[in-house]
């Protein structure tokens, strides 16, 4: 490796395992220039003409742009129902329309982390059977469709209105339409490409392009949705010579730009494009309060009525009807997101509120009715109770009881204080909503977790940040030619605006830097207690009741163990470093699983570590994904069905090939029971021993067993011998329950018989059958089937190093070609994550396994 290669890959690595503080820093970067950009641009524009601009639209113009808004969510969930039809599955609409809807009202106006659209697609998704691959495509599909749509609409519009577009960006309108022509060609080059549905290798990843027909439909949606959006702000506008063709340009600019920075729904980068682009041709002032009227149609409308047809479905109790059953169902997954995010706005909204100056006729009617030291408080109070409200929305996602008590007590002193502080309708009516809605659904927060020992993530510091920054940029924009002084930190009079905004903003800020530290100052990660012989015979007695083989592993009695509250169930993990990794799905009944998830997630983040689930199925992914986890896919686990396993005809010849073989060499097989096995332990050993010597490695831990007596001992051990010695064995890994059985720790001398292992594992299928067992575990193929998804993630660069290289750790190269000669089910199995990278997870994860750095690296 030269060094230029090594410094690509040192500064991919870095950016890797700091993605988490870098990209935020730069969304706050970005719209700390947009918000100067704003404020420059509006230096002669006053606050009170940007009121008088907003009160002067027009009803009728406002009812066209609600009308134009309701196109707009039409044509979006025509993106999903095209992409359900791209991944060929076929779901109800009413369900899907719900899904949808609820998925871009909260992804307008959220745009980031836990409130995005995409957690509302997984969870609605997820409740109406799809599975979390399918839902990843159906978020793919979507998110592509919707920015090569952009682009070609952006292209299509400059190519019409080159000359004005050049005019108003101050370029030769000839270098626009030559490059709307070169979009253009490339967009119709991939179409060209993909006419059959053909797939595209890009790197690792293959890409299975639209069909002719699936592009055209879509290309059509993201028209109507992006003219529809367009035209909402367009008829809020003041008539002016700039024609539809050339805005549609500007807004499709402004809304890529938005998207791109990554700013919670693009706010400020938009705006700042649009005051740029219009600032000539359009009154600033009027241009400011167009934007205003906008945000709260397009963004906020949508997102009250998801929350009220949410509210109306717990009031109306529909039950009895199966479509509404259905929505019942989606409702219980899309409540506490919608909560959330209404909660969000509503804290903003606060924070916003009290940098602005109240009407003179209500505070001529305060004054007449309230003392002033009450008013003073209501209103620097009220901007605490936002910021609180907008951080508490995280936990509202999270589904934490003690988040929904916050909320609520928030809401309602605020509810109360926006008519001491201000007649502020518009504002009561929107906390009434969200106490309303709080209130009907208070049982689905329910998750016992204290909020102050929440830690917020990098992002959502930034997010607050933003909101700060927010309201000083509204506070100056206000308050400009108010000249400073600090006298105005003490001056007390209903008609002192200004030192009460400063006093409002002051207090926000010390609460946003008292939450961001407390955040940032987490306790120093702990360890808990090592597990007893007790648990571990309890959990013994748990694993042997149900169906998952791969749970004996807690015989090994290396994990720690975390048992429900009833101590039915029981998850086992280890701790490397700040990560506690916990193995497998929960052991024990299904209806213990959500607990145990989110007490395992948060005892983690009590004791400054980070949750990690390895080697998931997909049956717990909605589970992780309530708690706040990311998956990504790991590998596939190979199952062959038992009662089907017969080696008569061509398809498993090979097998039967190599059973024949065996035979021939003089191989016998035979269990050894485990009241036997201890007789054996010797020759076991010796088999082991020279097995580990040839493959230069030492025994591994966590996921995989060890040769240890009390271990090897405690099940059947498979074996092979060659004129009555032992030359092959497997440890057999069974339940109660036979529904599955596996193998862990399989040796074989350096003299057996080429082929040994074949004939071993097919004789354990044959004995399992035999015995009544259902289905044979074969074990996970580390990154099978990840080459062929559509959107693989950008850690598989880092992850696949790792797993590429996996013959080292883990003695996985050939187990995928291994596996592959019994025809097996396969099943995709998950890495879940909490506040971290997936590639430090993995890290983290193959340190645990190799018994730490000098175990990975020494084998």
């Amino acid at each position: 490796m030269n060094s230029d290669d090594r410094q690509r890959f040192s500064f991919s690595q870095f950016f890797e395992n700091y993605r988490g503080y870098l990209i935020p820093l730069a969304v706050l970067l970005v719209f700390g220039f947009t918000a100067f950009a704003i404020y420059d641009l509006t230096t002669e524009v006053r606050y009170d003409d940007v009121i008088a601009a907003l009160t002067a639209t027009k009803w009728s113009s406002i009812g066209l742009a609600i009308f134009f808004t309701a196109l707009s969510f039409v044509a979006l969930i025509g993106y999903d129902m095209n992409a359900l039809t791209y991944i060929g599955k076929r779901l109800r609409f009413l369900p899907v329309s719900m899904t949808a809807f609820s998925a871009y009202a909260v992804g307008n106006t959220a745009g980031f982390g836990a409130l995005s659209g995409g957690a509302i697609r997984f969870r609605g998704y997820s409740r109406l059977g799809l599975t979390p691959d399918e839902v990843g495509r159906v978020i793919a599909f979507v998110t592509l469709a919707f920015g090569i749509g952009l682009l070609a609409v952006t292209a299509l519009a400059s190519l019409v209105t080159a000359p004005r577009i050049g005019a108003i960006i101050g370029i030769d309108g000839a270098w626009v339409r030559w490059l709307a022509i070169l979009i253009l060609v490339a967009l119709s080059v991939l179409v060209i490409i993909g006419r059959d549905g053909r797939e595209v290798v890009v790197g690792k990843v293959k890409l299975r392009l639209p069909d002719t027909r699936t592009s055209s439909q879509q290309f059509l949606i993201t028209a109507l949705d992006i003219a529809a959006s367009a035209s909402v702000l367009y008829v809020l506008l003041p008539q002016t010579d700039i024609g539809w063709p050339s805005f549609l340009a500007i807004y499709a600019t402004a809304v890529g730009a938005g998207v791109l920075s990554h700013v919670p729904g693009g706010l400020g980068v938009f705006e700042a494009i649009i005051v740029a682009a219009l600032g000539n041709a359009v009154d600033l002032d009027q241009v400011l309060g167009s934007l205003v009227l906008y945000r709260v149609i397009y963004h906020v409308l949508p997102l009250l009525v998801a929350t009220l047809f949410i509210i109306a479905l717990e009031v109306q109790q529909l039950t009895h009807h199966p479509v509404a059953s259905t929505l019942r169902k989606l409702e219980f997954r899309l409540a506490p997101l919608l909560l959330a995010t209404f909660a969000m706005i509503a804290g903003a909204m606060l924070v916003f509120s009290s940098v602005t100056p109240t009407p003179d006729s209500d505070l001529d009617i305060l004054f007449n009715y309230l003392p002033l030291p009450l008013v003073e408080s209501a209103h620097f109070l009220s901007s605490i109770l936002g910021i609180v409200l907008f951080v508490t929305s995280r936990g509202l996602a999270q589904r934490l009881d003690g988040a929904w008590w916050t909320a609520v007590v928030c809401t309602a002193l605020a509810l109360l204080f926006s008519f001491v502080r201000a007649l502020a309708l518009f504002e009561a009516g929107f906390l009434v909503t969200l106490l309303v809605g709080l209130l009907l659904s208070a049982k689905l927060f329910t998750r016992p977790a204290s909020l102050f020992r929440q830690a917020l993530t990098p992002a959502w510091i930034v997010a607050m940040l933003i909101l700060v920054a927010g309201a000083l940029t509204i506070l100056f924009f206000v308050y400009r030619e108010v000249d400073y002084s600090h006298e105005l930190w003490w001056q007390f009079e209903f008609s002192a605006e200004a030192p009460r905004g400063l006093r409002a903003i002051l207090g926000v800020a010390i609460a946003s830097a008292v939450i961001a530290i407390f955040s940032l100052l987490r306790p120093a990660a702990t360890r808990t207690a090592p597990s007893t012989d007790d648990d571990v015979q309890r959990a013994i007695s748990i694993v042997m009741s149900q169906d998952s083989a791969d749970a004996n592993l807690v015989r090994m009695g290396d994990k720690r163990l975390m048992f429900s509250d009833n101590g039915k169930a029981f998850i086992m993990y280890g701790i490397q470093g700040r990560s506690w990794i916990a193995l497998f799905d929960p052991v024990g009944p299904a209806e213990e699983t959500p607990e145990l998830v989110w007490r395992f997630v948060e005892e983690a983040r009590a004791q400054g570590g980070r949750a990690i689930f390895y080697q998931i199925s997909p049956a717990l992914l909605p589970y992780c994904a309530d708690a706040g986890l990311r998956a990504f896919r790991l590998g596939e686990l190979a199952i062959v069905e038992l009662p089907h396993f017969d080696l008569k005809g061509s398809r498993l010849s090979g097998l039967r090939q190599a059973v024949n073989k065996g035979l021939r060499e003089g191989l016998e097989f035979e269990v050894i029971q485990q009241a036997e096995v201890l007789a054996s332990i010797d020759a076991l050993r010796a088999v082991s021993d020279s097995w580990l010597a040839l493959h230069s490695t030492r025994e591994k831990t966590f996921s995989l067993g060890a040769f240890r007596e009390d271990y090897v001992s405690a099940q059947p051990v498979a074996v092979l011998r060659k004129e009555g010695r032992i030359i092959a064995f497997a440890t057999l890994s069974l339940t109660d329950t036979r529904k599955e059985g596996t193998v862990d720790l399989m040796r074989f001398a350096p003299d057996a018989p080429k082929g040994s292992m074949d004939f071993l594992f097919v004789r354990i299928m044959e004995y399992l059958r035999d015995a009544g067992y259902r289905e044979f575990n074969l074990g996970m193929a580390p990154l099978a089937g990840m080459a062929q998804r559509e959107a693989a993630p950008a850690w598989d660069r880092v992850g696949s190093v790792v797993f590429e290289h996996g013959e080292r750790f883990y003695n996985f190269k050939g187990l995928k070609a291994f596996k592959s000669k019994f025809h097996p089910r396969w099943e995709p199995r998950y890495l879940a994550v909490a506040s971290v990278g997936p590639a430090i997870a993995m890290m983290d994860a193959t340190l645990l396994i190799g018994g730490g750095l000098r175990g990975v690296v020494g084998k």
